[in-house]
């Protein structure tokens, strides 16, 4: 090849590099110049010279990436133009080869995506991608090529380098096979979407993997993914990949249910701007058939809230134009009405409820009269009430049902779904005007009068109590009115029935019959007594006595049924549906008064008469409804609280699961808001937090914490500590979020308790309650950030909560815990800097400074323990005040230690911390004296040090700093020294773990300490 080739190729690169220049003309007079060269060998190898420039840089640079896109362009320059489909009908059996420029582009990156450098692979990734991309739709390569491009990218997508693994999965994008049942690059992709930690990785597969029935699922379970930008581009790759119908109505709930409750901002918007939209365009714009694709009977909310979705992005002419069928009345149809189309109506009119002023007028057009409306529920309630309760019976007489029943299944079906539209309907109330008095009087006997019917379901009772009480604002009359309701539904007003003249005529020849036999009796008894036969005349007594009786309760039996035929008569029925219906009502009273509103002579009636009763009935839900009523009616009386406190804790105790866990509610409820002075008259009876001390010991305080309780609160206290172990995990659950309420607002103070709870966090056992971890989760950190006394709390239960895991048999589930990842939270939580109002005054003593000398004194007590080296690293992450006799004692322990220590990853870390608590002048004398035994003067050393480095605040508070700084960029390196090996004594008794689960658990905690790091840097 002549200079002057070689002289175009450098300028074209030159000028390739610039982002301005016209990279079509470059490409074009570059590819004129290839055309005119007979031996095209040395061009290519020039070629390749000068792009390797730009494959050895890894950053992406603007002139770097103009170079590799010129590059791709350039090669791809010499594909044939794409033919029309009658030329590729003629010139089927043609084929032709690879231009010979390609290939060799093509063979030269297949040979570098070995190299050493992720640089190099990095760009072969990213040619090959560019290439294959850059090629017409229809283009062709050789078999042999595209096996040996598959195979190259099926190992770079494994490349330990993200940005590697991201460009071999774009470049595999084209080599695909749906179709096949095996693909590798499917296989590949969704390899990647399941396993590979990089989340930009994750939304690559995602952004070019082929939708299909085996693919689809894993592009689903992304829209859970960890990451917010991962869940963001699953959404919209369903939006514009996946038709609706080819989605199960489960997977439809699902992703709108998930997506509109997401965390972050962006989901939602997606789901709200593209999915939902995308989804209607396919229905033609049709909303209710929308809502017949998501089952609205089973996923009402997730309906509702994506109908606000799709209203907030619709203009208010065309929500108005785009309204359901209403008729001059502003109603929608008996005979029309459908599970759809009432739950639309319902979210429209919310939504325009919930604007306000703005949407009172555009309500107007889409809901009647108050009045109107109550005359239209009642019609539509009332007969299907009745035909309701009817079928009820008949299935519940029947529960298996034989073909020929079948029939009645279907009608089963309709009822459910009249309900549905039921329970829609009394929602609309909430969205009527109810100003105008007449109507709203309508409207109360309507609900009343529904309430009261005994065919009403009681799935309805509910939802008809509460829109009831809401148009009734005063307690003292919701309470009435509820307790007349209850009243009409338990003792019902009887007719007494007509009497039959047939029945009187029988009963009177009966009266008759038994007067015979009293007389016969009574001339037969004469007859004894005369021939004195006294045993014979004792029984004719006994049998005249039982005829007397048995006469007078006949004759009292035709007098009551030839009473007139209008008395009405009550009778109290007290059957498990009854009681439940009146319990229910009960309830949603006492949710909706004001718990300042004391207990009145009409809710004493109905605790003694219902509530109390029904607690001992046989039925389960009618007791899980009475525990909630007797909870919740404790909470408006002290005394109430105090005298059926001991009854909620036998119930916790004994009855079902369900029932526990109300009763157990209910106790806690009663401790949030009255205290442990429920047991006591005293002032306060709650456990406090003693006083710090550096010579305070730990077994002091759990004697403090029991002189200060009432023997009622120690039960109390016992009976949740033990269910915190129950093997039932929705107990265990309720018992520790009890208790972590009690904890934060100061009910309980005790370090035992919050050592249980850490304990229970980290258990093993807890790992798939995710409601239990994620509500300690937050609890922990919340506690921590309150106080200083909560602080407090935790630096006492620092030592137990680490003998506890340290000392657990290895047939335990805390054998498994990481302990050192148990350290870092509670060193995290007892931080002064994370206190929401951190304390100005820094000289003060903190409680890393107690909880320092706290950990020295565990240190001094076992030396050769092998849980001293996790001590000692416990020190150095600690934040000490510059209280100057608090650094002079802690300095002197420090000192002890080195003397009796002999590990020396421990001593190291020891004598880190000697170095922040002194000067650097001071420091070889410090370490001279190490080595030589501790004297009657050692004292008097770091007192005279420590008083000449607090003449230089401003020095040691920039070494402070340094040393923070230092041990987090080394952290790393102190966990990979940790795990060199040293043997520990053999006078310890204690087993040591294995190399290999000792460098687990190094590396598990590493990790942890890189995201607690990343989380203090977000929260300053």
């Amino acid at each position: 090849m002549t200079a002057v080739s070689e002289m175009e190729i450098t300028e074209a690169f030159q000028r390739a590099q610039k982002g301005h220049s016209n990279k079509a003309k470059l490409v074009a007079s570059l590819n004129n110049h290839y055309n005119k060269l007979e031996d095209k060998t040395l061009f290519h190898e020039e070629f390749v010279h000068h792009l390797k420039y730009a494959m050895i840089v890894y950053k992406r640079e603007p002139t770097v990436e103009n170079v590799i896109e010129f590059a791709a362009k350039f090669a791809t320059s010499f594909q044939p133009q794409p033919k029309k489909e009658e030329e590729e009908e003629e010139e089927e059996e043609e084929e032709e080869d690879d231009h010979p420029f390609l290939s060799f582009i093509f063979n030269f990156l297949l040979e570098s995506h070995k190299a050493n450098s992720h640089a190099v692979r990095f760009r072969v990734c990213q040619l090959i991608n560019k290439l294959l991309g850059s090629m017409a739709e229809n283009a062709q390569i050789d078999d042999d090529l595209f096996d040996h491009i598959h195979q190259a990218m099926l190992v770079r997508v494994t490349d330990k380098f993200p940005n590697v693994r991201i460009q071999a999965a774009l470049a595999m994008a084209r080599l695909q096979q749906p179709t096949e049942p095996d693909c590798p690059t499917i296989n590949a992709y969704m390899l990647i979407l399941e396993n590979d930690s990089n989340a930009e990785v994750r939304r690559a597969v995602l952004s070019c993997i082929a939708m299909s029935p085996r693919t689809l699922p894993k592009v689903l379970k992304r829209t859970r993914d960890i990451k917010e930008s991962v869940r963001k581009l699953a959404y919209q790759v369903l939006a514009d990949k996946v038709h609706i119908k080819a989605l199960s109505i489960a997977q439809r709930v699902s992703l709108l249910q998930q997506g509109l409750q997401d965390t972050s901002e962006a989901v939602r918007q997606v789901v709200c701007s593209r999915l939902l939209p995308a989804w209607l365009q396919r229905l033609n714009g049709d909303v209710v058939e929308l809502l017949h694709k998501l089952d609205v009977e089973n996923c009402a909310q997730t309906a509702l809230d994506a109908l606000k979705a799709i209203f907030t992005n619709t203009p208010t002419d065309e929500l108005l134009q785009n309204r359901i069928q209403l008729d001059n009345r502003k109603l929608i149809a008996v005979d029309c009405l459908s599970c759809e189309n009432v739950l639309y109506w319902r979210a429209l009119c919310e939504f325009m409820k919930a604007k306000g002023d703005e949407g009172d007028e555009m309500l107007e057009q889409v809901i009647p009269e108050v009045a109107t409306y109550a005359d239209y529920l009642y019609g539509y309630l009332k007969p299907g009430l009745e035909f309701s309760e009817e079928l009820y019976l008949y299935l519940r007489a029947v529960p298996v049902l034989s073909e020929e029943q079948r029939a009645d299944f279907n009608q089963l079906e309709l009822v459910m779904t009249k309900e549905f539209i039921s329970q829609q309907l009394i929602h609309l109330t909430g969205c009527v005007d109810t100003n105008e008095e007449g109507g709203r009087k309508r409207m109360l006997a309507v609900l009343q009068e529904m309430l009261a019917l005994p065919q009403t379901p009681a799935s309805l009772v509910s939802l008809l109590t509460e829109k009831l009480l809401s148009l009734i604002p005063d307690d003292h009359r919701r309470i009435q009115t509820v307790a007349e309701i209850i009243s009409d539904v338990r003792e019902p007003i009887m007719e007494a029935t007509p009497v039959d003249e047939n029945e009187s005529r029988r009963q009177q020849v009966q009266l008759a019959e038994v007067k015979v036999r009293i007389f016969e009796a009574k001339q037969e008894l004469e007859d004894c007594i005369t021939a004195q036969e006294f045993s014979r005349a004792a029984d004719l007594k006994e049998s005249i006595t039982e005829l007397e009786n048995h006469r007078n309760q006949m004759i009292q039996d035709i007098a009551d049924s030839n009473q007139p035929a209008d008395k009405e008569i009550r009778t109290e029925k007290n059957d498990p549906e009854t009681l439940l219906r009146c319990l229910t009502m009960c309830a949603e009273l006492l949710k909706k008064i004001n718990i300042k509103t004391r207990m009145d002579p009409t809710m004493s009636a109905l605790m003694s008469s219902l509530i109390l009763p029904s607690i001992a009935n046989a039925n389960p839900a009618v007791r899980n409804t009475a525990v909630l009523c007797l909870g919740t009616c404790a909470l408006h009386s002290k005394e109430l609280a105090k005298t059926h406190m001991v009854l909620l804790l036998q119930i916790s105790q004994l009855d079902e699961v369900k029932i526990r866990i109300s009763a157990l509610r209910a106790v806690i409820d009663l401790l949030l808001l009255f205290g442990f002075q429920l047991f006591s008259e005293s002032p306060t009876t709650e456990t406090a937090v003693t006083s710090h001390s550096p010579d305070r010991r730990e077994e002091e305080a759990p004697s403090a914490e029991e002189k200060e309780e009432v023997p009622e609160a120690q039960s109390i206290l016992m009976m949740l500590s033990d269910l915190l172990d129950s093997e039932v995990s929705d107990l265990r659950t309720e018992t520790a979020e009890g208790l972590a309420k009690l904890m934060y607002i100061g009910r309980i103070s005790s370090a035992k308790m919050l050592s249980r709870l850490v304990l229970l966090w980290y258990n093993p056992v807890t790992e798939g309650d995710t409601h239990l971890r994620h509500c300690l989760g937050v609890f922990f950190q919340l506690y921590g950030r309150e106080s200083r006394v909560h602080q407090e709390v935790v630096e006492e239960c620092f030592l137990p909560t680490i003998r506890t895991l340290t000392n657990a048999p290895a047939t335990s589930p805390l054998a498994e815990v990481d302990i050192s990842n148990v350290v870092e939270l509670l060193v995290e939580l007892t931080r002064t800097s994370a206190l929401i109002k951190p304390p100005t005054n820094t000289e003060e003593v903190c409680v890393h400074d107690y909880l320092a000398v706290r950990v020295c004194g565990e240190i001094l007590k076992d030396p050769t323990a092998p849980e001293v080296r996790l001590y000692a690293k416990t020190l150095t992450n600690l934040e000490l005040s510059t209280d100057e006799t608090s650094r002079r004692d802690l300095l002197t322990l420090l000192q002890q230690i080195t003397q009796v220590v002999k590990d020396r990853i421990c001593l190291r870390a020891v004598e880190k911390m000697i170095e922040r608590l002194v000067d650097s002048k001071e420091q070889a004398e410090l370490n001279a004296s190490a080595l030589q035994p501790l004297d009657v003067n050692a004292d008097e050393a770091p007192t005279e040090d420590l008083s000449k480095s607090a003449k230089k605040p401003k020095r040691g508070n920039r070494k402070g700093s340094a040393a923070k700084g230092v041990r987090k960029s080394n952290r790393r390196a102190e966990s990979s020294e940790e795990s060199d090996g040293e043997n520990v004594p053999a006078s310890v008794p204690m087993v040591r773990p294995s190399r290999r689960a000792k460098i687990a658990a190094l590396e598990k905690t590493r990790l942890d300490l890189s995201a607690l790091m990343n989380q203090e840097a977000n929260m300053s």
